[in-house]
């Protein structure tokens, strides 16, 4: 379980462009949750998925994960327990490595390296299986160069990577949007297979309407720092884009757009 307890955080603080972006701010994701967080640009659904891996600092309240609280963890120590997928393809991988280099680093995430051979030969049966259910050959191209793949493979080995070694937290961070729409489609359909059949606790930030609405168990929508919007189960299954357009209208007729 993840909990975000009273949290604090403003930027510029002290100075002419100081904003608050969350005060007092609160949410329970549960264990096997699949979240799909949207929301308009400066919501803080970014801002939020960096407080909980630990790449920004907060002002005040705790960061709890599995009843333990991160505040004091640093981004390299929380990420032992927290997987990340990025939105940039390139983020996710090394370019210059090839396919099974890039495993095996995601392989040894948090345990100590020695005097040992970078490749495990006796893993390779497992990256193949992993990458198998990308359904893309990779399993076939281990000593293929990670750059040299399109951005749709690219995510989807860094999704593989993210979540080989079962992470007690999944963070996307709008993973396809630098996509074309059929690299988009495939890519959310092995995060949720993936998620689905390691069962996952996931956070998805998104700006696409529709991958929130046909894919999690929950979706979360941001507004200025709160969470103004929160449906799962048969209400969201009852939901349709036009619903969560209206609520994005009826937002910008308020801040006067």
């Amino acid at each position: 379980m993840l909990e975000l307890s009273n949290i604090y955080k403003t930027f510029n603080q002290g100075t002419i462009d100081e904003k608050v972006l969350f005060s007092d701010f609160n949410l329970t994701i549960n264990d096997g949750d699949f979240v799909g967080v949207i929301g308009s640009n400066g919501s803080g659904k970014t801002t939020m998925l960096n407080i909980i891996s630990g790449d920004m600092p907060i002002d005040g309240g705790n960061v709890v994960l599995d009843g333990a609280v991160l505040n004091n963890q640093k981004n390299f120590k929380r990420a032992k327990k927290i997987g990340r997928v990025f939105q940039n393809p390139s983020m996710g991988t090394c370019p210059s490595m090839t396919i099974w280099e890039n495993m095996s680093i995601a392989d040894n995430k948090g345990k100590t390296f020695g005097l040992s051979f970078g490749l495990n030969r006796q893993r390779k049966d497992f990256y193949c299986s992993q990458l198998e259910l990308l359904g893309m050959g990779l399993e076939n191209r281990l000593s293929t160069p990670a750059g040299s793949l399109s951005g749709g493979q690219r995510q989807a080995l860094a999704l593989i990577m993210a979540t080989m070694i079962r992470p007690d937290l999944l963070l996307l961070d709008e993973h396809t949007a630098a996509l074309d729409p059929k690299s988009s489609d495939t890519v959310m359909m092995l995060t949720e297979k993936i998620v689905r059949e390691k069962n996952i606790t996931t956070l998805m930030v998104t700006h696409n309407l529709r991958h929130a609405i046909e894919y999690g168990t929950r979706t979360i929508m941001m507004h200025d720092g709160n969470a103004i919007m929160d449906v799962s189960g048969e209400e969201k299954i009852g939901k349709t884009i036009n619903d969560y357009l209206k609520v994005f209208n009826e937002i910008s007729i308020e801040c006067g757009n």
